[in-house]
């Protein structure tokens, strides 16, 4: 009963990381409104101070002052319709609720003498959540969870020539994770059958390091520009409580209310190059290609505290290594105003056989569109809106409903996300 209480709670200890980022897996890459009305497409353009994210390079271009800050409104909408449901059970559509995200950003650049630039930035590149119906039929698996990254980014820029640059910048990362779920309990009475949802919470946080580095090289109508941001471990320690009282009182002993565990999550590193090319003086275009090596991401071991009595926990999930394509373009129509557009595919690194409810991801598309507009000499409103789409995609749900050859709890997962990001500059 311990065994099947430990996989039941910690199953998805570390995928309570989110169903929803704006990379495949539960990357989110915008952190900035300008470059994500141009799909993101900046690691060759980083001319503001989210280049920081994008390519710290780029802030060596940057003289003077700069400040900005931006938020991002993210608003999913999932369904997970059982193809083959259990004959008990009947026909049936869950709708995820409805929540929005906020990520946001923060940086600053200062110059220092005509060759350096040393800058900061705050950012949440992973997570978000998701929260099902309580009585969905996966509830086992996990119905509400809530992860969240902050990033504090200090980077520091530097011109080697008038047309070439390197960057380069370390983070501190601090991360939470709340996570419920319903763990099953039964035949606590032999031949009776009897089984008990007991509610169950857990809460956690860790921090790490990592690192992240760039190049840029700007010609006159030209730009080529390299980023990359390294991988790291988060060690999480959580602590998980129990609301014992559906399980009939003499019984209760068996099972703890509290209990301790902690595991280690490996993110990936992130690869990205890109290009971008001056058509005409009003008219940009730019391209870029990233690749995340989720394939660090093959297993996690979860270990408890020595007096619940709970066996060590390995979850498989064996992701894949996974390209991001975006295209991009800027019109300017006049010094105080440009119109921004672009398109983005985006590869899943999860196999099928990984798939659940907290995390049913898929190959996505999204087209954006956005503006940027100069509201007063050295104060600029970027504004972006990004619409994207999920293929459709089969999961065997862990296959915690396999009777024999028939699964019983394979469903269909249809997504779609809108994202509105808003950012305000100023420069001096």
């Amino acid at each position: 009963m311990k065994r099947l209480l430990t996989v039941a709670v910690f199953i998805a200890i570390v995928l309570a990381q989110a169903n929803l980022g704006s990379g495949a897996g539960f990357l989110i890459y915008e952190h900035g409104a300008a470059a994500m009305a141009m799909a993101g497409a900046f690691v060759s353009i980083a001319n503001d101070a989210s280049a920081i994210w994008h390519n710290p390079a780029g802030i060596a271009f940057l003289k003077g002052t700069h400040v900005s800050v931006g938020t991002t409104l993210i608003k999913s909408s999932s369904t997970m319709t059982l193809t083959q449901p259990p004959p008990w059970e009947p026909q049936q559509t869950w709708k995820q609720k409805s929540q929005v995200f906020y990520p946001s950003t923060f940086y600053i650049t200062q110059s220092v003498g005509e060759k350096v630039t040393l800058g900061f930035g705050f950012f949440s590149p992973y997570g978000l959540g998701a929260s099902w119906p309580k009585e969905n039929q996966f509830r086992y698996l996990g119905y509400e969870d809530d992860m969240k990254t902050f990033f504090f980014n200090p980077t520091v820029g530097v011109k080697l020539t008038d047309q070439l640059s390197v960057g380069a910048g370390v983070s501190y990362i601090y991360s939470t994770v709340k996570f419920k779920l319903v763990s099953l309990i039964d035949n606590l009475v032999p031949y009776t059958g009897s089984t008990y949802d007991v509610p169950a919470e857990l809460e956690g946080n860790g921090d790490s390091w990592a690192f992240n580095a760039g190049l840029l090289y700007r010609a006159e109508k030209f730009s080529l520009g390299i980023n990359w941001r390294s991988s790291f471990n988060i060690d999480y320690k959580g602590d998980m409580s129990l609301d014992t009282s559906p399980i009939p009182s003499n019984f209760r002993p068996l099972f703890p209310t509290k209990a301790g565990g902690e595991t280690t999550f490996k993110f990936p590193n992130i690869f990205g190059v890109g290009a971008s090319f001056n058509v005409t003086d009003a008219l940009l275009l730019t391209a870029d290609i990233h690749y995340v090596l989720w394939s660090r991401f093959d297993e996690y071991v979860v270990t408890f505290d020595e007096e619940s009595g709970m066996d060590d926990l390995v979850t498989k999930e064996d992701w894949k290594n996974a390209f991001t394509f975006r295209l991009g373009g800027q019109y300017t129509i006049s010094p105080q105003f440009a119109l921004r557009a672009g398109v983005i595919y985006d590869q899943t690194p999860q196999p099928v056989k990984s798939m659940d409810p907290l995390l049913p991801d898929a190959d996505r598309f999204a087209a954006i569109a956005g503006f940027g507009w100069k509201l007063a000499k050295n104060l600029v409103l970027d504004l972006a809106f990004h619409h994207e789409i999920f293929l459709d995609r089969v999961s065997p749900n862990r296959d915690i409903y396999n009777f024999g050859v028939v699964n019983y709890g394979k469903s269909t997962y249809e997504m779609t996300a809108n994202l509105l990001a808003v950012s305000l500059s100023y420069g001096f």
